[in-house]
């Protein structure tokens, strides 16, 4: 009796099985790279072309977070400062330090340093720097206490269940404007209850984020 089947399907059942093991692989080695902190990069501080302490310029010295970040308000990316304005101040101080020296060769060149950055937004989702920040979200809120880090690394996993901790309770972290940039300012520090206040500045202010797909992904 001639076989129903061609000789080929004698072999199916193995390539199936070595399919579906490439297949499973394929998907475990993408939900450990995009649903674990590797990927969210919790800790992350990489080497920078000099090194910078906020412990020192902000924590001591007491720098604004916008002086260097200058278009926090203003843009949808933070912008990081260029060499003029570290100049600005660096021309009058340490100016024997070889550190100094690079900005002052950035400067005199016009090439600027190649800073390398820490927080990144994955270019699938969409996020606008300036309507948070005009919105009561503190640095603190997404960058951690900064002004206790000598070197800059990630606090926050900025993951979207994260993001959507804060879009779906924003009283949670609404703060009053001028306290955006005060990285030591809490609302118990000023006697207050954040709930209590949060609820009402998010019904002052009108403020109701999105919690659809299409917030983040355009």
């Amino acid at each position: 009796m001639a076989n129903i089947f061609p000789r080929w399907t004698n072999t199916l059942p193995l390539k199936l099985l070595v399919a579906l093991v490439f297949i499973g692989g394929g998907v475990s080695a993408g939900a450990y790279y995009y649903f674990t902190q590797k990927y969210t990069r919790v800790g992350y501080q990489p080497n920078q072309p000099i090194p910078f302490s906020h412990v020192t310029h902000v924590g001591q010295v007491g720098l604004d977070c916008r002086y260097c970040h200058s278009f926090v308000e203003k843009s949808g990316h933070a912008n990081i400062p260029s060499s003029n304005t570290c100049y600005n101040c660096h021309q009058h101080v340490k100016t024997n330090s070889p550190h100094i020296a690079k900005v002052k060769e950035s400067v005199e060149t016009g090439k600027p340093l190649t800073w390398v950055k820490v927080h990144k937004t994955p270019d699938y989702a969409y996020f606008n720097h300036s309507v948070h920040v005009n919105s009561g979200i503190s640095c603190v809120s997404c960058h951690g206490k900064v002004n206790e880090m000598p070197v800059v690394f990630q606090s926050e996993s900025q993951s979207m269940d994260w993001c959507l901790t804060c879009h779906r309770n924003p009283e949670q972290f609404l703060r009053p404007m001028d306290k955006v940039t005060n990285m030591n300012w809490t609302a118990e520090s000023a006697g207050k209850d954040q709930l209590e206040m949060g609820k009402k500045l998010k019904e002052a202010w009108n403020i109701h984020p999105p919690d659809n797909c299409a917030a983040c992904h355009r």
